[in-house]
């Protein structure tokens, strides 16, 4: 399982962003666990999609030590300024695209339940999660946002539109949204047209109940391409954990494992 195992050149890119390394815990005792340690496990633990209590002994932190600085860290903003960092050096390398975009979703089940879950219409009526991915041409992964299962396509592409990342890295004032958006029938709505509009954007999202060939295909196939770079990473393809903030953790940690394989070229049909 050699994907299980962190890169070194990642670990660089966080390690400015994590709070000052703590000799002993605030009461004394037993030495705080190196932060490199503990994202190693981390990173364990999403590509694999391994069970926190079932986290290897050897890999020298257990899995609620993992969980509680994941937990932290995303309180702390870490995750979020991190993959900021890697849109801005996708568009230094010329890698990222932000005048178009595209939107789709995916249903994961939700075991155990929690909180942002709800009945999914595609399996059943069981517990899941939305996750609404937004990318560029190329598929980069500009933010994810999770909802319940339930939640209607509709309402999530606005919300997605407003966490569109201002991305430096060129010279110029960086764009607050794109030029264009693709999407799928299960976004058609005449409000949603409208608003996005309103804020300057083409929209360009198919119509229910209507012949296929409108070629939106050629270029919305990218965000299916990151869809399966996203289930890559196996804890994204079922959901564990039942607080919102852990998954919250997870998606700006997914979108920012994606960015640094592109950045890497770890992804043999990235564009």
């Amino acid at each position: 399982m050699a994907n299980a195992h962190m890169p070194d050149d990642f670990y660089d890119l966080v390690c400015h962003h994590l709070p000052p390394e703590q000799p002993v815990g605030p009461k004394g005792g037993r030495p705080r666990i190196r932060h490199r340690v503990v994202l190693k496990v981390i990173w364990f633990v999403l590509v694999s999609g391994c069970r926190w209590e079932d986290v290897p002994l050897e890999m020298g932190c257990s899995g609620g030590t993992a969980r509680r600085r994941l937990k932290s860290w995303e309180e702390l903003g870490i995750w979020d300024r991190l993959h900021a960092d890697l849109l801005r050096l996708l568009r230094q390398a010329s890698r990222l695209d932000p005048e178009t975009v595209i939107v789709d979703s995916v249903i994961v089940r939700a075991f155990g339940g929690g909180e942002l879950t709800g009945p999914s219409p595609v399996d059943r009526r069981k517990l899941g999660t939305k996750h609404t991915l937004l990318v560029d041409r190329h598929g980069v992964l500009l933010n994810i946002r999770t909802a319940r299962a339930n939640a209607s396509d509709q309402t999530q592409i606005m919300p997605a539109i407003k966490d569109f990342p201002r991305v430096g890295g060129k010279p110029g004032r960086p764009r607050e949204y794109p030029k264009r958006l693709y999407a799928d029938r299960g976004y058609d709505s005449d409000v949603t047209r409208v608003l996005l509009s309103w804020l300057g954007i083409e929209a360009k999202i198919g119509r229910r109940n209507t012949e296929h060939g409108s070629g939106l295909g050629r270029v919305r196939w990218v965000v299916e391409r990151t869809i399966s770079w996203l289930k890559g990473l196996r804890r994204m393809r079922v959901r564990y954990d039942r607080l919102a903030v852990i998954q919250y953790a997870w998606d700006s940690l997914a979108a920012s494992v994606i960015c640094f394989r592109l950045l890497h070229d770890n992804y043999s049909q990235a564009a």
